[in-house]
Order: C-alpha cells, then structure tokens, then sequence
C-alpha cells in the first residue's frame, strides 16, 4: 500500500506517453480502415531521428521535434499516395502484408544505417528527478507526458475546430456521405496518414531519451499498441486514450507488486490483446469495424 501514490503518478506519467503512442494508429485507422504494421517503425525512425541530430548536430530532441514532425508527414503522406493508396480497396489481408512488408524495409534499412547497436540520447533532463514528500517524479517522463498531452490536445482541437479536421472526422464517421459533400477522399486519407506517422515520430523522440533505441523497437511498440486500441475500440481516439491508460496502470501495477515485475510487465500487453479478443472484440467503446 505504500507504493500507491508512485504507482499512480508512475502509471499516469506512462498513459500520457502511451497515448501519443497509439492515437496516430487509432486516427488511421479510424479514417482509411487501413491497419498500419508499420507504425512502430515510424516510432523507431522519429527516435534515430532525435539520435542523429542530437549527435551530429548537438540539437535537443525536442527542438528538433518539430521538423522531424513535419518530416514524417511528408513521408507518411508520399507513402500512402504510393504504396497504400493502391490496396485500399483490397482484402485486409493485403493491407496487413503491405504495411508489415513496409516496416520490415524500414527495420532493415535502420540495420544498414545505424548498426544493430544500442543507442541512446541523454539531454540534461534525460535523468533529472524531482521529489514530492516520498513522491519521486522522472523529469524525462514527465517532459514526455506534457509534450504528449499538448500534442494529443491540439489533435483533438485539430479534429473539431478546423475545416480539415472536420472533414476527417466526416471521412471516419460516414465514408458515402462525406463524398456527396464533395470531400477530396484521397487527399484527407493521405493527410490522416501523414498525421498518424507524424505522431510516431514525435513518440520516437520521447522514447529517444528515455530508453534504448534500436532497429527492433518498433515491434514492442507495434504490441503494445494494437493492445490498447483493441482494448479502447478499433478506430476510436478516446478508446485509445482509456486503452493508453489502462494498460499504463496494469503494467505498473505488475511491475510494483509482482516478483521480477519489471519483466513481466511486458507480458500484460499480450495478456490484454488475448482477454479483449475473447471477452469483449469490440473494446471499451464497443465500436465495430467497418468493412
């Protein structure tokens, strides 16, 4: 019981990071019904990223976020028109092959740039701390969690105030009826994607300077995030943000109180995708997934 108020300021320090993590998957998919295997390489990419400007230039990751932001929408964006585009309208099957065949080039060519070595980005705040009575706060962690909360409320804002983000949320909510009112569907599909791979790269940053970055990053990543938004419901952004913290609370839960936690808590992820298929397919929210 005495770990309570760490556990909770822990656990809510990592849904904030967690959230980032998936809303961008959870926006692709809400828009383009498109399952993205490659976003975990779009994390991996935005934390080499963060690596190599920190390196090579003595840049802050997080002054850099920005452009390598607007990088990753770009590429987000080229790529859908390119690859995804085409299988749109094909089986799921096709898309998954894709998307996975898509993160496996980026894990590779991650291989031949940066070696399979660990890396890793340690800003003066990387491994800064501050105590609240017997409360001890991550400065790193908590730098993530306000950037992920100021980057997951500007989407929100994005989506319901702009003439843009309304009409993806038109796009998500009825395909046929958005068309008669003359939205462009490719180019908001592009623009979703671009979007979601940009919030990925802006997690990778994060992640830069609060763990190991390596080629093979982003399938722990990838798991961890279709647990959360199959927990939450396929394609629904506030699902995926109860799914983020859920999880946050269930794997720091088991890494206080189990024996070995730490090691454990990897496994919750995969515990939670088996449960949620089983018991509730359909999430929290309960939505359904459009063909």
């Amino acid at each position: 019981m005495d770990f309570i108020p760490q556990l909770i300021v822990d656990a809510l320090l990592l849904g904030g990071i967690y959230t980032l993590m998936v809303i961008g998957l959870a926006l692709s998919f809400g828009v383009t019904r498109v399952i993205n295997f490659a976003h975990g390489e779009a994390v991996m990419l935005g934390a080499y990223g963060a690596f190599t400007v920190f390196v090579a230039m003595g840049v802050d990751p997080l002054i850099a976020m920005p452009v390598l932001m607007v990088a990753g929408c770009v590429l987000g964006m080229v790529l859908f028109k390119v690859a995804i585009a085409p299988v749109l309208k094909a089986p799921h099957v096709n898309q998954i092959l894709l998307t996975f065949g898509i993160g496996l080039v980026l894990q590779n060519l991650a291989l031949v740039i940066w070696s399979p070595d660990e890396r890793s980005v340690v800003p003066p705040y990387a491994y800064s701390s501050f105590e609240f009575g017997e409360v001890v706060v991550s400065g790193g962690r908590l730098i993530g969690f306000g950037i992920a909360l100021v980057l997951v409320l500007a989407l929100f804002f994005w989506l319901k105030r702009t003439e843009f983000g309304r009409a993806t949320r038109a796009l998500a909510e009825q395909h046929d009826a958005a068309v008669l009112m003359g939205i462009n569907v490719n180019q908001m599909y592009a623009l979703a994607f671009g979007l979601s791979v940009a919030l990925g790269v802006a997690t990778g940053v994060i992640l830069s300077f609060l763990g190991a970055i390596t080629p093979f990053m982003g399938f722990h990543i990838l798991v961890k995030g279709f647990a959360i938004i199959v927990l939450g419901g396929l394609g629904s952004i506030i699902g995926a943000v109860m799914g983020a913290f859920l999880l946050a609370f269930a794997e720091t839960a088991v890494s206080y109180y189990v024996p070995n936690g730490t090691g454990w808590a990897e496994a919750v992820a995969f515990l939670t995708l088996f449960l949620v298929l089983v018991l509730r397919p359909r999430g929290i929210i309960g939505q359904a997934v459009a063909d």
